[in-house]
């Protein structure tokens, strides 16, 4: 019986060392399974342009009652830590808010944790908590603050488009 539970411990510890050890990036600039190349992720694995899906809660007025919003956004991250963003914004109670414009900046971990801080429109600042994951071509992202609203996004990168790339 004691060999039994020692095995299975030292399969459990292997595969956790062999977890820790075999996170790969799926972008060549990224990969960090070679000795001397970068590791994990960093401000500039978040560039180029992103479409964003977005959807949640929020107050639709300050004070007011919560509404349910939906969204969608063209985020552009510079790889250095700014963005321009252009969303859409349907709240259930405000109606329609079209082509609202918005920047930021974020800050990204060798973990691929990041947090942005962004003004979508004027007097409205937010923080958003952020996971990329492939590589940087996906991310999934929260609103932390302010506390009452409650959104989530998932972030696409738009491979190839040439209106982008005349753009940048």
């Amino acid at each position: 019986m004691r060999r039994v539970v020692s095995a299975g411990v030292a399969v459990v510890a292997a595969a956790g060392v062999v977890a820790a050890q075999g996170f790969t990036s799926q972008r060549p600039d990224v990969d960090n399974s070679k000795p001397g190349r970068p590791r994990g992720c960093s401000v500039a694995t978040l560039h180029g342009a992103y479409g964003i899906h977005a959807q949640g809660t929020r107050p639709a007025a300050p004070g007011g009652p919560t509404e349910s919003v939906i969204g969608v956004v063209l985020r552009i991250y510079d790889g250095a830590g700014q963005f321009t963003q252009v969303d859409n914004i349907k709240g259930s109670i405000t109606g329609m808010t079209p082509d609202r414009p918005g920047f930021g900046t974020y800050e990204v971990n060798e973990d691929c944790t990041a947090v942005a801080h962004f003004q979508p429109g004027p007097g409205i600042s937010l923080e958003e908590q952020m996971v990329l994951v492939a590589g940087g071509d996906e991310v999934l992202s929260i609103v932390s603050s302010p506390a009452p609203v409650m959104m989530s996004g998932r972030q696409t990168r738009v491979h190839s488009s040439p209106f982008l790339r005349r753009a940048r």
